[in-house]
Order: C-alpha cells, then sequence, then structure tokens
C-alpha cells in the first residue's frame, strides 16, 4: 500500500512538473512568436499594431519615454531606414514559474531590405556565432523586454535598448532622441 501511494504521488508530481514545464515553454513560443510579429510589423512600418503589442504603462530606456514619444521615435526611425530587415538570432526568453511575467532579449540588426546575409540563417539556433558573424557586417542592438500577461496575451511592459559594440555592449546605452 504504502508503496502504491509513493507511485502514484511520484507519478502526480511528474505530471504536475510536465504540465508546468510545458506552459512555461508554450508560453516562451508565445513570446518569440510575438517578437516575430513585431518584427514583421516593424518592417511594414505599422506604428500603431506594433504599439498594440504593449500595454498601457510601456516606457522605454534609456531616456524613459512612454508610448506616445515611442511613436514619433519610431515614425522618425522608420523614416530614416527606409525599406528594411531586422535580423536576430533566437531571442532568450525567460518565464517567471507561476507568475504571469516573463524576460525576453534579443540581439538584432537592421539592414537594407536588398541586403542579403544567408550566412546568418544557419546561425539562428546558436547566439553567439550569429552575433559574432552579424557583427562583421552591420552595427548590432540589444533589446531588453519585461513582459506581462494580460487576459491570456503576452505585453511589452518595459524596453530597454543598448548598443553592442567590439562584441561587447557599451557602457553607454544606445540614446533615443
Amino acid at each position: 500500500m504504502k508503496y502504491t501511494l509513493s507511485v502514484v504521488t511520484t507519478i502526480a508530481a511528474i505530471i504536475c512538473f510536465s504540465i508546468l514545464s510545458c506552459g512555461d515553454r508554450d508560453d516562451a513560443a508565445a513570446i518569440r512568436k510575438l517578437i516575430d510579429h513585431a518584427k514583421t510589423l516593424a518592417e511594414d512600418h505599422q506604428i500603431g499594431d506594433l504599439m498594440d503589442l504593449t500595454t498601457k504603462g510601456f516606457s522605454v530606456s534609456p531616456g524613459q519615454h512612454d508610448a506616445r514619444s515611442v511613436r514619433g521615435i519610431l515614425f522618425v526611425a522608420f523614416k530614416h531606414y527606409g525599406t528594411f530587415d531586422i535580423r536576430y538570432p533566437r531571442p532568450t526568453v525567460r518565464v517567471e514559474e507561476g507568475s504571469a511575467t516573463a524576460e525576453a532579449t534579443i540581439h538584432f540588426m537592421i539592414i537594407s531590405k536588398d541586403k542579403p546575409m544567408p550566412e546568418l540563417k544557419d546561425l539562428y539556433g546558436d547566439p553567439q556565432a550569429w552575433l559574432e558573424k552579424a557583427g562583421e557586417k552591420a552595427d548590432l542592438y540589444r533589446l531588453k523586454l519585461d513582459l506581462i500577461k494580460q487576459e491570456g496575451d503576452w505585453r511589452v511592459q518595459i524596453a530597454d535598448l543598448s548598443t553592442l559594440k567590439g562584441m561587447t555592449f557599451s557602457s553607454n546605452a544606445h540614446h533615443i532622441r
């Protein structure tokens, strides 16, 4: 009887752990999908739709910009870059267990739409190798996101943008004007 109870308890614990782990993986996958969607919206210059992926109190640092000022910054940036592609390796996502909060880090570059870089595609799953190769080709950035799950959907609450210089992050963060 004790043996059966131990087996049942162990199986129940494994099932619970599996369910929680799947939830974390599902949330991480949902956040990566959100990042992919945001990339497409940015490349298409869809500022309104991009801002719909944020919370009411959304802010960007450095500079502590609110959603209203970010809209203006994006308008100027998109006009400056024109037609562009955003390239990045697999984002790092950490979901707080049992919580509706998460963090994501995306290392990326913005390049001209007509500049092919097929060698980066093969490095998607190896962020370090991707960064080394991409750093030879363009300026790199790091975007850290704090996300919150609201009504079943992940939304960006805080974004922090830094430049990547010489394979290390500069001590001077990229200032958004």
